[in-house]
């Protein structure tokens, strides 16, 4: 299939008045913060274009479902039964793979009417579900469906911006719920805002496990260490090179910075509001650097630590992250699925796992990537939201 356009806005230059000593703390000498709105042509899905992406040898890349809208997040049953969220729809669908042939030959809709659905994990027989200020759960039955979902939180905190929660449960068997930023940059007033949430499996005792996270939609803890990462999304209109991505270890108590301060404790000086009785340089010296950084915008929404047996086992306990991709960078980022290298229970480095759902000219893509599991065979599946496709990618051999 042949691209035939590229929609692509022109620079946007946003005025925005410094601070009084911006220019001198941050040895920067800028009046008007740059951004692009480019956003490559969607290409109609067709699986004869699978045969450009890249992989590495001997892994191979195949269509689990496809046709399926806006599928976000996924959760394994026990009986392999893949649960997706559509937020678009409202819905959560169940697929099976009954002949185990790699694909889905059963789609059935589970449950349904819960706008801004988003997040999606099984723990004990249990399935949960979160939109974007609502807790459900809801028991599994044997042939895949559910029973009647149960309203577990109903007060999350207002959206606005970053309207897609995610959520799982932790070693300590107690549930994390993320809760993006109402914003771009501000001080949200609510407390929740910008956090990761901890609570009981049923909902109670909720309180704030940490803070200063813009948007971090994909975490997990190590298998090894029993740490937990997540990636943030950094801020728009600073440019195409900032903020970063970062790549965090979340720990209990930590303040990450936002709105103050992005990258290695950076103080944002396009924010006009400073932290109560202090400067941002101030407040940013005690907040908590990335572990690593990523291409700015590249958009990270899945993450998963790899703990299957088909894969090679220099794989085991990598994490794989969904990078969904830009829509205000010049060129576009993303739009990929990466490898996070880890040595000794630590990160060293991204690096691509799968690319090519963006052409080489940077014009058109037919992938973006979002939700990721690993299913009971050890294979990999990931959602496209935007042309409606469930990825699997197995291991053959070299």
């Amino acid at each position: 299939m042949k691209a035939t356009s590229l929609l692509i806005g022109c620079a946007l230059l946003l005025s925005i008045s410094l601070p009084a000593n911006a220019q001198q703390t941050q040895q920067l000498n800028i009046e008007q913060v740059e951004g692009y709105l480019v956003t490559p042509q969607q290409l109609e899905f067709d699986e004869s274009l699978l045969q450009q992406l890249k992989i590495p040898a001997g892994f191979r890349i195949s269509v689990f479902a496809k046709d399926l809208g806006n599928p976000r997040m996924l959760a394994i049953g026990p009986d392999g039964t893949v649960y997706v969220t559509r937020r678009e729809q409202g819905d959560v669908l169940a697929l099976s793979d009954r002949n185990r042939d790699g694909r889905a030959d059963r789609i059935r809709t589970v449950a349904s009417g819960y706008k801004y659905i988003n997040g999606i994990t099984i723990r004990e027989n249990r399935l949960y579900f979160v939109t974007d200020k609502q807790l459900y759960a809801a028991d599994l039955r044997a042939n895949g469906k559910i029973r009647k979902p149960k309203l577990l939180i109903n007060d999350l905190p207002d959206a606005g911006q970053h309207p897609n929660r995610t959520l799982a449960f932790g070693p300590d068997g107690l549930l994390y719920i993320t809760v993006g930023s109402t914003c771009n940059a501000c001080d949200d007033t609510n407390p929740e805002n910008a956090t990761l949430l901890q609570a009981q499996p049923d909902g109670s005792n909720r309180t704030i496990y940490a803070k200063g996270l813009r948007n971090t939609i994909g975490f997990g803890w190590h298998p090894e260490t029993g740490e937990l990462w997540g990636m943030d999304h950094g801020s728009d209109w600073r440019g195409n090179e900032q903020p970063p991505e970062e790549l965090n270890l979340i720990q209990e108590g930590a303040d990450y910075g936002w709105p103050f301060c992005f990258a290695d404790r950076r103080p944002d000086v396009y924010l006009q509001t400073n932290p109560p009785g202090m400067t941002k340089e101030e407040y940013c010296a005690n907040t908590q650097p990335p572990t690593l950084t990523y291409t700015a915008h590249s958009a990270p929404l899945g993450m998963l630590f790899y703990t299957g047996s088909q894969f090679p086992e220099e794989y085991r306990n990598d994490a794989f992250v969904t990078m969904r991709g830009s829509w205000n960078r010049n060129p576009p980022s993303g739009y990929k699925v990466v490898r996070v290298r880890y040595e000794n229970g630590k990160p060293v480095e991204f690096e691509d796992f799968i690319t090519g759902f963006l052409d080489e000219e940077q014009l058109t893509q037919f992938g973006r990537p979002v939700g990721i599991a690993i299913a009971p065979d050890g294979s990999l599946l990931f959602t496209d939201d935007t042309n409606g496709v469930i990825y699997r990618v197995s291991y053959v051999s070299e």
